[in-house]
């Protein structure tokens, strides 16, 4: 809990080091705080589960949603084998969503399942990085699987500043093609359309019952700046807290930043927390644990 608040990041990224390339660790330096690393890592670049725990409770995060990513032309390989000993060590505290990639993944049915089968609570896709567009219909199998089974999809959606990014694909109006073909799927769409498509992410969440705003690497005091042509008040209630954690100042600093907005007590839980068990089924049965 943090400040009377069921807390819930819905996007870290606590890869193994030696699997990323330079710019990802140029990110986390240059917009997180290295001290951190320093205390949740070991020696060859592992996160150490006990740490990793330890830190998350520290910042008062009740649950924390673990990303792989399948980018080898921008960020690198993170496999989801390689969060499993967080969620072994703390299975109510954290969980990882799938990610897969059509540039390397056949089928990609298969893939999606047997990373579903290793636990993961969703799936992550990734269309700057991979370098394909969201809506390529042969991701759809995959978001076919995703509706079918109740569970959410997350699009990256805003602009990377990775060498080798495709940021053409981050558009939100790609994916106004998934909502209208899987009606049924809640579909979250992570930074928000950070730097040019804030309008269109916005216009897609309030249009849609399923669709929402993720949070993740914006700074909280500058939302309503980003959204300022909206109704903040009503649109904030669709949006989902999460950090892009390594790569920020603090957790608890950015969830008390939402605090700060101004915005009603319900809002906040929704934003904090709420939204994540609606859209993320799972969670209500681990942070019941």
């Amino acid at each position: 809990m943090l400040d009377d608040h069921l807390l819930i990041d819905a996007h870290l990224h606590p890869a193994r080091l030696p699997t990323l390339k330079p710019a990802w660790r140029e990110w986390a330096d240059r917009f997180g705080d290295p001290r951190i690393t320093a205390e949740v890592y070991d020696a060859d670049g592992t996160p150490v589960p006990e740490r990793f725990a330890a830190h998350l409770e520290a910042e008062g995060v009740d649950h924390a949603i673990a990303l792989c990513e399948h980018s080898p032309r921008v960020t690198g390989i993170q496999p989801p084998e390689d969060l499993l000993p967080l969620i072994k060590h703390a299975p109510t505290r954290v969980s990882f969503l799938a990610n897969v990639n059509p540039h390397l993944h056949y089928p990609l049915t298969a893939e999606l399942e047997r990373q579903l089968g290793l636990g993961a609570i969703g799936l992550k896709v990734h269309p700057v990085h991979g370098a394909f567009p969201a809506n390529d219909r042969e991701m759809y199998p995959a978001y076919q699987i995703c509706q079918d089974l109740g569970l959410p999809v997350v699009v990256h959606c805003g602009t990377s500043s990775f060498p080798g990014s495709v940021n053409r694909y981050a558009c939100p109006e790609l994916l106004d093609d998934i909502v209208q073909a899987f009606p049924r799927l809640h579909l979250v769409l992570a930074h928000g359309g950070r730097g040019w498509w804030y309008d269109g992410a916005a216009f897609l969440a309030t249009l849609h019952e399923r669709v929402w705003i993720e949070l993740s690497g914006l700074p909280p005091q500058k939302l309503p700046e980003y959204y300022a042509r909206h109704n903040f008040p009503r649109l904030a209630r669709k949006f989902i807290f999460g950090t892009d954690w390594p790569g920020i100042p603090g957790i608890a600093r950015n969830a008390r930043a939402i605090l700060r907005l101004g915005l009603d007590d319900e809002t906040n839980r929704l934003i904090l927390a709420g939204n994540a068990q609606t859209v993320y089924p799972a969670l209500l049965e681990k942070l019941s644990a």
